[in-house]
């Protein structure tokens, strides 16, 4: 094995190769791996963007023509998941003014989301139940329980895949809330800077959404869809609120009622957002010092189960040992 190695893996054609393999992988890795990497930032500005000109032309169209927009629209042509939701009509059965809710919170917007959350909301109890009766009567899962039990779980998949959509989107809405928390009060700081330099709302939003998008890629398409909508929308007031209703924060409710305050009343709104953004940041540390306090009860159950006994282990250990050799030593 020696002399093969020293014959065959260290000669000088051998480690050139080596080398040029080397050499070859890394040349074709820097030049492909620019194209796998994902820019988050990228994608959502260029959604917002699309927005955007959705808000243009649905504005145009209703200041040009309101009824032909409105026939323009009725006459849209379907097709798929949204002939399948309209021909059952899940809408009215399966959703609400609370689901388009959670579903704007939770980044979702247009009709397309609501169209395929409809369509999921439908179908995955169908496909969970199947999933259920094939695993439990078909490969014998189960197969010492009783016929009733069995049932009864097959029930209990079709009632989780029912549920199964609203859980996603529940937690998919709280992430997006988690990480707008977070960097909210960087983004007031930065807006109160802007205000108090002398720009506008619309710039100002503008602004904050480039400087914030790298801490929180959703604040930052909020902020831009709030200032697409100071844009177009006829009220200011109604682009305000559409960002209080996205997001689904008293934070940010707060902070739209100050701006909606100074716009009617004028009001300064540079000492309405500072304080606003000291109350965040107060209870940004309110929310860490609560996680804080509640580590202690949760680190109980580990320390018992895995530092207890190691602990015990290397405590007691060596004088067990002494103790054991001591007493083979007074037997023999």
């Amino acid at each position: 094995m020696q002399n093969f190695i020293e014959t065959t893996l260290f000669q000088r054609q051998t480690l050139i190769s080596i080398f040029v393999m080397f050499a070859m992988f890394a040349t074709v890795m820097t030049l492909l791996l620019p194209y796998f990497q994902r820019n988050p930032l990228k994608s959502r500005m260029k959604s917002v963007a699309l927005e955007r000109e959705a808000i243009r032309a649905r504005e145009r169209a209703r200041i040009a023509n309101d009824k032909e927009r409105g026939i323009s629209l009725r006459h849209q042509q379907k097709a798929g998941i949204r002939d399948f939701v309209e021909k059952l009509d899940l809408r009215r059965a399966l959703a609400d003014d609370k689901t388009v809710a959670s579903l704007r919170q939770a980044g979702f917007r247009g009709q397309n989301p609501l169209n395929i959350f409809l369509f999921m909301r439908f179908i995955l109890p169908f496909a969970f139940l199947a999933l259920a009766i094939f695993m439990i009567f078909g490969l014998g899962i189960l197969a010492q329980q009783s016929t009733f039990v069995r049932f009864f779980v097959c029930i209990l998949a079709a009632y989780a895949g029912f549920y199964a959509p609203n859980l996603y989107v529940s937690n998919i809405a709280a992430k997006r809330r988690e990480s707008i928390t977070l960097a909210w009060p960087d983004a007031l700081d930065l807006m109160l800077i802007c205000v108090e330099s002398g720009m506008s709302t619309e710039a100002a939003f503008r602004r904050v959404a480039d400087e914030i998008g790298v801490q929180s890629v959703d604040l930052a398409e909020e902020l831009m869809l709030t200032n697409a909508e100071l844009a177009f929308l006829p009220e200011r007031r109604q682009a305000y609120e559409n960002l209080a209703n996205r997001t689904g924060m008293e934070a940010i409710k707060a902070m739209t009622q100050a701006l909606i305050q100074a716009e009617r009343y004028g009001t300064p709104v540079a000492t309405a957002m500072r304080t606003l953004s000291q109350e965040s940041r107060d209870m940004r540390l309110l929310a860490a010092e609560k996680k804080a306090a509640g580590l202690p009860p949760k680190l109980t159950v580990p320390m018992i189960v895995f530092f207890l006994p190691v602990l015990f282990m290397v405590i007691l250990g060596p004088a067990m040992i002494q103790i054991f050799g001591a007493g083979g030593i007074a037997g023999n």
